[in-house]
């Protein structure tokens, strides 16, 4: 698996778009983050509710594996890509989409408040 693979996996998906975030590409939907690219190209990261998270490392436990601390225990999953097959990556991907179009509301826009100068 391949960076560039996992980008066309999730932005396959209906109404994704490639985004960035701390300087390195993430995939949302909705206004939410359902997966990332690391920097340096060998691993991901899908968001996936935790049950589907255990599932994912009790069966594939050389390519997944939990992110470190809270952001883990609330399904952020990492994915190495040397070790994940294209399929499983493909049930992941549509898991973490699932899980942002449904469990999650979508974010409002953020409205930047301007400033008036000199009144």
């Amino acid at each position: 698996m391949t960076p560039e693979h996992f980008r066309r996996l999730a932005l396959a998906l209906p109404d994704a778009v490639e985004g960035a975030h701390h300087d390195h590409p993430d995939f949302r939907v909705r206004g939410r983050i359902f997966a990332s690219l690391h920097p340096g190209g060998t691993a991901g990261m899908v968001k996936v509710p935790p049950a589907e998270q255990a599932r994912l490392v009790r069966a594939h436990g050389a390519a997944f594996a939990p992110a470190n601390g809270a952001w883990g225990r609330q399904g952020c999953t990492t994915v190495h890509l040397a070790a994940v097959d294209a399929a499983v990556l493909r049930a992941a991907l549509a898991a973490a989409w699932q899980w942002a179009m449904e469990a999650l509301p979508a974010k409002p826009a953020r409205v930047r408040k301007g400033r008036t100068r000199g009144k």
